[in-house]
């Protein structure tokens, strides 16, 4: 599904990915783990196509086609679909209608009709259900006004409505108390299925208890330098990075 092939890039002429190479498979869900510094978010802006952030060299590929210079709103509409660490307010638009133009912007890209506003209001239903979201909770501006939880919870919402080939969760976790952790995390797990896959981008071992990965990753100085399953989350959380770092220098 996704490639990552000798990525370099760079903001404002700091060189933060050095080399990454990545491969995500459909069905597939992936953490990366990594100290502060390492790249973590870097990589996120990177495959959504943030434009703050050049790519210098490397490819992107997403089911089969290299996407380095599709724009962010392209890459959504093939099925990109990123989390923010501090998902932005936007007066004055309810939630409720910014992901019906989300919904239906995507299908038509897609080539399909958009929804009814009966189709929609179901939609809208069965997904705020999902997560266990207030309705009224859907007629307030978007974030505006939100807890750190309801931002994030509002996010996975709006991933549940659009139903993305692939999700990057960039810190989704921050902030989070364990309730809303799991429910949270139980809409992500909802929507896995063979044909989608998801990026979890942490720093704590605790998310990976919800969200069980195929595969745990740790970057470190713009690269990923070791792979494993969910027992290396917990090597992580007892031990900290100055082992990696270690390992890297006796290489």
């Amino acid at each position: 599904m996704l490639k990552l092939k000798n990525i370099k890039a760079s903001v404002e002429d700091k060189d933060i990915l050095k080399g990454l190479n990545l491969e995500i498979k459909p069905g597939e869900i992936h953490a990366i783990m990594g100290p502060n510094g390492a790249g973590k978010s870097t990589l996120s802006s990177v495959i959504a196509g943030k434009e703050k952030f050049s790519v210098d060299a490397g490819e992107i590929e997403f089911e089969g086609e290299v996407i380095n210079d599709l724009a962010p709103e392209e890459r959504a509409h093939k099925g990109i679909f990123m989390s923010f660490q501090h998902p932005i307010e936007i007066p004055g638009v309810t939630t409720t209608n910014f992901v019906k133009a989300a919904v239906n912007a995507k299908r038509v890209a897609e080539g399909k009709e958009e929804l009814t506003p009966g189709e929609m209001l179901r939609l809208i239903k069965e997904k705020s259900a999902l997560l266990e979201l207030d309705r009224k909770f859907l007629s307030r501006s978007l974030n505006e006004g939100f807890s750190g939880g309801e931002k994030k919870r509002n996010e996975i919402f709006q991933m549940a409505m659009l139903e993305p080939k692939l999700a990057i969760l960039d810190e989704t976790d921050s902030g989070l108390d364990i309730d809303a952790l799991r429910i949270v995390a139980n809409g992500v797990n909802m929507l896995r299925s063979p044909e989608r896959s998801a990026i979890v981008i942490t720093h704590y071992q605790r998310l990976l208890d919800y969200i069980v990965p195929d595969f745990v990753h740790v970057l470190y100085d713009g690269r990923i330098v070791k792979t494993g399953g969910k027992e290396l989350a917990l090597e992580l959380e007892e031990k900290g990075y100055d082992w990696i770092k270690e390992e890297i220098d006796n290489k």
